[in-house]
C-alpha cells in the first residue's frame, strides 16, 4: 500500500471498516521488536461550517487516518504517530517508538498490554451525520440566518460532523474496534446594538435529531428579550438553570470522581479520616448520577484508548456516592475491577417545568449557560465563570427584565443539595468550544442560594 488513500478506495465510509483496521494493526505488530506493543488506528472525517455576520464565513472537510504505536521493553515505553500507511513508513514508524523506549525511564505502575476482551454492543454510527455534505450544512446554516435577517439581528454560529473509526490492537491478542459519528451546532444571536444576545446549541451522534431552525428560534427570542438589560446587587439568588447550565456544572463531579486522588486524600470523594466516601450521602437524595454507553440519548464510548471495555456505571444513586472512576493500575491497587469512562452522563430528574419552576420564584434569576468556567478548590469541585447569551430576573413569579451578566463562584455540590425543583431531562450542548464533547442529558434545575460575586459587562 502507498498510502491511506488505498485504504479507502473500496470503502463507502470514510473511515476504516474492522477488517481493513485489523489488517493494518496486523502489519504493524509484525515489524515489532519490543516485548509488548500496542497499535492504535484513529481514521474517519471531520467536516465543519462557521457563520458569522449573518453567513458563511469559513467551510471545511478533511479525512485523515493515524496509526500510533506504543513499544515497552521491560517498564520503559516510547510511542510515535504517523498518517502514513505504506510499508516503508510503518517500519520507521515502529523504529522510533522501539529507540524512544530504550531512551525512557522506567515506570514503576506501569501494567501489561491487554489482551482479549468482551465488549459491549454499541451502534452510535448515524448515516444521516456521515453523509451531510457542505450543502446541507448551508442549508442548517440558512434556516438560521435567514430569520436573524428578518429579525434585525446578527446570527453566527458552529456546525461539526465527525464519523469514523477507532481501532486497538496489542500484542497479547487484543483487537477492539468501533465506530461513530457526532454532531453539534450551537448559534449566538446579537441585536445590532450588541447588548442583546442569545444563545441555543445542541448535540446528538445523529444529525436528524438536531433542529437547527428550532435553535435559530431560540437564540431569537433570547437575544430580543436580552437587550438592554440591567445591573443589579451581586449575593446569592434562588436561580432556574436551564438544561445547559446543569450540564454546564453537573459534568464536573464526573471530572472529580477519581478513586486514586480520593483515596489519597486530594479531592472532595476523600473521606475525613482516610478512605473515600463511597457509601455517603453527598447531596439531594433526589440526585442520581449515571453513564452508561448503552443510552439511547447518550450513546458512548465502546472502550478506551488501551482497549479497556467500558461499561454502566452509577456515580450517584439517591444522593450517595456508588462509584468512582479506577485505571488499570489504581483498580489492581485496590482489588477492584477498572472501566473505561463511558464518554456519557446522565442525570435523573422530575416532573417540572422550566415555566413552573419560574411561576413558583418570588424573586430570582433564569440562566440560560455559563461560561469560561475554570477550577477554584478541587477539593470542594468549586468553579467560577460567567453567566452568557441570556440572563433574566424573576419577580413575582414572571421573568421582567434581562440583567447584566454576572460572575458566579459555585460548587456543582453545594447546588445539588440546594435543589428545590427537577424537570425532565435532555441532552445539551455542555461543551465550552461549541464541539459534541461529552454526551451529557440533564433536566432544568430550581436551586437556592446560587452564588453571584460580581456584574461583568461582557455580554
Amino acid at each position: 500500500m502507498s498510502g491511506p488513500r488505498s485504504l479507502y478506495q473500496s470503502v463507502a465510509a470514510p473511515h476504516l471498516t474492522r477488517e481493513q483496521a485489523r489488517a493494518l494493526t496486523q502489519r504493524v505488530l509484525a515489524f515489532s521488536s519490543s516485548d509488548e506493543m500496542r497499535v492504535s488506528v484513529s481514521s474517519g472525517s471531520t467536516a465543519n461550517t462557521r457563520f458569522a455576520v449573518n453567513q458563511i464565513s469559513t467551510a471545511g472537510d478533511n479525512t485523515n487516518v493515524s496509526v500510533t504505536v506504543r513499544a515497552v521493553f521491560g517498564k520503559k515505553a516510547g510511542s510515535a504517530t504517523t498518517n502514513r500507511v505504506d510499508d516503508e513508513s510503518l517500519r520507521a514508524l515502529v523504529s522510533r517508538a522501539e529507540a524512544l523506549a530504550r531512551l525512557a525511564p522506567e515506570d514503576p505502575e506501569m501494567l501489561p498490554e491487554l489482551g482479549p476482551q468482551e465488549y459491549l454492543d454499541i451502534n452510535s454510527y448515524a448515516q444521516s451525520t456521515a453523509q451531510l455534505d457542505p450543502a446541507g450544512r448551508a442549508r442548517a446554516v440558512q434556516s438560521i440566518t435567514n430569520p436573524a435577517v428578518d429579525a434585525g439581528l446578527v446570527a453566527t454560529g458552529y456546525l461539526e460532523t465527525n464519523a469514523g473509526s477507532f481501532a486497538v490492537a496489542t500484542s497479547r491478542g487484543l483487537f477492539a474496534w468501533s465506530e461513530s459519528t457526532s454532531t453539534a451546532l450551537t448559534t449566538t444571536v446579537r441585536t445590532p446594538d450588541g447588548t442583546g444576545s442569545g444563545w441555543a446549541g445542541a448535540t446528538s451522534n445523529d444529525w436528524t435529531k438536531l433542529d437547527p431552525a428550532a435553535l435559530g428560534a431560540r437564540a431569537i427570542d433570547k437575544a430580543k428579550r436580552s437587550a438592554n438589560p440591567v445591573a443589579i446587587e451581586p449575593g446569592r439568588y434562588t436561580v432556574v438553570l436551564e438544561p445547559t447550565a446543569v450540564g454546564n456544572l453537573v459534568q464536573l463531579i464526573v471530572g472529580a470522581a477519581q478513586a486514586r486522588s480520593a483515596d489519597e486524600g486530594r479531592s472532595f470523594f476523600s473521606k475525613p479520616g482516610g478512605g473515600t466516601k463511597i457509601g455517603m450521602k453527598v447531596v439531594d437524595e433526589r440526585v442520581t448520577l449515571l453513564s452508561d454507553p448503552r443510552d439511547p440519548e447518550a450513546l458512548g464510548n465502546v472502550f478506551g484508548g488501551d482497549g479497556l471495555p467500558a461499561r454502566p456505571l452509577t456515580w450517584i444513586e439517591n444522593g450517595v456516592v456508588k462509584n468512582l472512576a479506577y485505571d488499570r493500575f489504581w483498580a489492581q491497587k485496590q482489588g477492584v475491577e477498572p472501566s473505561a469512562f463511558a464518554g456519557s452522563l446522565r442525570m435523573m430528574g422530575g416532573d417540572s417545568s422550566v415555566e413552573e419552576m419560574i411561576a413558583s420564584t418570588e424573586r430570582g434569576l433564569l440562566v440560560t449557560r455559563l461560561w469560561y468556567i475554570r477550577p477554584v478548590d478541587p477539593r470542594t469541585i468549586l468553579y467560577t465563570g460567567l453567566t452568557r447569551d441570556g440572563t433574566f430576573l424573576i419577580e413575582n413569579g414572571k421573568v421582567t427584565r434581562a440583567v447584566k451578566n454576572l460572575r458566579w463562584n459555585e460548587s456543582p455540590i453545594f447546588m445539588l443539595n440546594n435543589i428545590e425543583a427537577l424537570g425532565a431531562p435532555v441532552r445539551v450542548s455542555a461543551s465550552e468550544s461549541g464541539g459534541p464533547g461529552t454526551a451529557v442529558v440533564v433536566p432544568p434545575l430550581k436551586v437556592r442560594d446560587f452564588t453571584f460575586t460580581s456584574l461583568s459587562d461582557a455580554v
